[in-house]
C-alpha cells in the first residue's frame, strides 16, 4: 500500500538556502553567504556553500584515495564479480552519494585553498574511518578530539562543517568567533531543516524520526528553536512513535511521558500543549519504509483526535526522505530479489545509520555481516562484525564469527556499501573475498 498523502503547508524559500554574495565579487570567485543565525554574531564571517575553486586541483588526488578500478569493471561487467567458485553480486547503487563526494571533495579544496592556516572539521565529516583518517593525514584537524577547543578559534582559522551540518549554537559559536567557515551540509538535510524552520514558524512541533544523539539529528532539532515557540520530539521507532501516538488520541501521564523521551525534546516540552499540532521530519539516513510509516501512525493518531476535517490544522507531513538512501535500500532489495545468494557482506562504519539499516534489511532474509573495513575480513574462517541491530551510536561494539564462509562448492555473495564508503574499500573488499573463496591468502593493500 502506498503511504497517505498527509496535508502539507506550502513551499517557501527558507533563510537556511539563501545564499548571498556581494556584489564586487568577481566571477571566479566561490559564493559566500552569510550565517543565518548572524545576528548572534560579532563578526561576519566567509562561508563557502559552493565550492573553493580549486576542484580541478584536487580531483587527481580524490581519484587516487579514492576509486578503485577493480570497482569500475564490476561495473562493466553488469555489477558481477567472477572469480573460480565465487560470484558476486554488487548492488546497483552502493558507496558514496552526492552529498558525501560533495563534503570530501570540500575539505579537499579547503586544505589547498588555505595552506598555511589551520583547517578543522568539527566532527567526522562522515561516517567512515577510512576516510576521516584519510583527512586527518591531509593535515586537517578534528574539533572532537582530545585536546581541541572550538572557543579557541579566531579569523583565522578554517572550519569545515560536516555532511551531517551542525546546530544553530555551534554555527553561531564559530560566527561569532569569525572563524573561516566551508559548509559541507548535504542538501537533503537541507531540506528537513527548511521543513523544520517552516513547523515552527506556523506553530507545530517537530516530530524527528532519528537518534537522538545523531550529529544531523541534533543539527535539525536545534532549527526548530530558532523560533520563539519552536518544539521538537524525536523518536527512534515504530515503538517510541506509538507511544506519542497513544498520548495524541487518549492524552495520559505527563511525567512518565517525559520520563520516557528524556534528553528527546525541546526544553518546556509540555506534550498536553506540544502534541496538538505537529509536522513530521526524519534523519535523512533512518529506514525509508520505517520513516514514512511513523508519518502515517502520527497522522491517524492526529485524524481520530481531531477527525479527517481536523487534519489540516493539526498535522503536516513534508517528503523529506533522501533520494540517495532510498535508492540504496531499493537497490540492496532488488538484489535480494533478484538472486540467490548464500550470504550478504554491508560495508560501511559501525556509526553509520545508512549503513546500520541496510544491514538490518539483508539480515531479515540471509545471514548478514556488516563490517567497517577491509582488514575485518580476517581469514576464510574468520569475520569480525557489527551485530546487525545493535545501536549504530555505540562505537567499538564487534564481534566475531568463525567458519563465515562457505569451504566448498559454489559461493554467492551479495555486496552493498554505505553512503559513506568509498569505492576503493569496496574494492578491496572484492578482492579479499575473492582471493579467500579461492584459497589464497589475502595482503592488508587497499587500491
Amino acid at each position: 500500500m502506498r503511504p497517505r498523502r498527509w496535508p502539507s503547508s506550502k513551499k517557501r524559500r527558507s533563510p537556511i538556502t539563501r545564499r548571498f554574495a556581494p556584489t564586487t565579487r568577481s566571477r571566479r570567485e566561490p559564493a559566500i553567504s552569510s550565517n543565518p543565525g548572524s545576528h548572534l554574531a560579532t563578526s561576519q564571517p566567509l562561508i563557502f556553500r559552493k565550492g573553493l575553486d580549486m576542484k580541478e586541483a584536487v580531483a587527481g588526488e580524490l581519484a587516487e584515495a579514492y576509486d578503485s578500478r577493480l570497482v569500475d569493471q564490476v561495473r562493466v561487467d553488469d555489477y558481477r564479480y567472477v572469480s573460480g567458485r565465487l560470484v558476486i553480486h554488487l548492488a546497483r547503487e552502493f558507496g558514496f552519494c552526492y552529498g558525501v563526494d560533495r563534503a570530501v571533495d570540500y575539505a579537499y579544496q579547503a586544505r589547498r585553498r588555505f595552506p598555511g592556516r589551520n583547517v578543522f572539521l568539527t566532527g567526522e565529516i562522515i561516517h567512515n574511518p577510512h576516510v576521516n583518517d584519510r583527512l586527518r593525514a591531509e593535515g586537517i584537524r578534528f574539533l572532537s578530539d582530545p585536546g581541541e577547543r572550538a572557543d579557541t578559534l579566531g579569523a583565522d582559522d578554517v572550519v569545515i562543517l560536516p555532511a551531517f551540518g551542525v546546530t544553530v549554537g555551534d554555527m553561531a559559536q564559530l560566527s561569532s568567533q569569525g572563524c573561516t567557515l566551508v559548509d559541507t551540509t548535504c542538501g537533503s538535510v537541507l531540506n528537513v531543516w527548511k521543513n523544520v524552520i517552516r513547523y515552527a514558524r506556523e506553530g507545530f512541533t517537530s516530530v524527528i524520526h532519528g537518534k537522538v544523539k545523531h550529529e544531523e539529528t541534533r543539527a535539525t532539532a536545534s532549527q526548530a528553536l530558532k523560533h520563539p515557540n519552536g518544539r521538537y520530539l524525536v523518536v527512534l521507532d515504530r515503538a517510541e512513535a506509538s507511544i506519542v501516538c497513544d498520548y495524541i488520541r487518549h492524552g495520559g501521564d505527563r511525567d512518565a511521558f517525559m520520563a520516557r523521551f528524556a534528553g528527546a525534546a525541546s526544553p518546556g516540552f509540555d506534550p498536553e500543549r506540544d502534541l496538538v499540532r505537529v509536522g513530521c521530519a526524519n534523519q535523512t539516513t533512518m529506514l525509508m519504509t520505517e520513516s514514512l510509516e511513523i508519518g502515517e501512525m502520527v497522522g491517524a493518531a492526529i485524524r481520530d483526535r481531531y477527525g479527517a476535517e481536523g487534519l489540516e490544522e493539526h498535522f503536516r507531513a513534508f517528503d523529506t526522505i533522501c533520494s540517495a538512501t532510498q535508492e540504496r535500500q531499493d537497490a540492496v532489495i532488488a538484489l535480494l530479489d533478484d538472486h540467490l545468494l548464500d550470504l550478504m557482506v554491508v560495508v560501511g562504519g559501525y556509526n553509520s545509520s545508512n549503513t546500520c539499516n541496510l544491514a538490518r534489511i539483508c539480515a531479515e532474509r540471509l545471514p548478514t555481516f556488516h563490517i567497517a573495513e577491509p582488514g575485518c575480513l580476517v581469514s576464510p574462517g574468520e569475520i569480525r562484525h557489527r551485530p546487525v541491530g545493535a545501536p549504530s551510536t555505540t562505537v567499538g561494539i564487534e564481534t566475531t564469527t568463525r567458519n563465515w564462509l562457505p569451504g566448498t562448492g559454489p559461493l554467492r555473495v551479495g555486496l552493498t556499501a554505505g553512503a559513506s564508503t568509498p569505492n576503493n574499500i569496496v574494492g578491496e573488499v572484492i578482492r579479499r573475498i575473492g582471493m579467500f573463496a579461492n584459497g589464497a591468502a589475502a595482503s592488508s593493500e587497499i587500491g
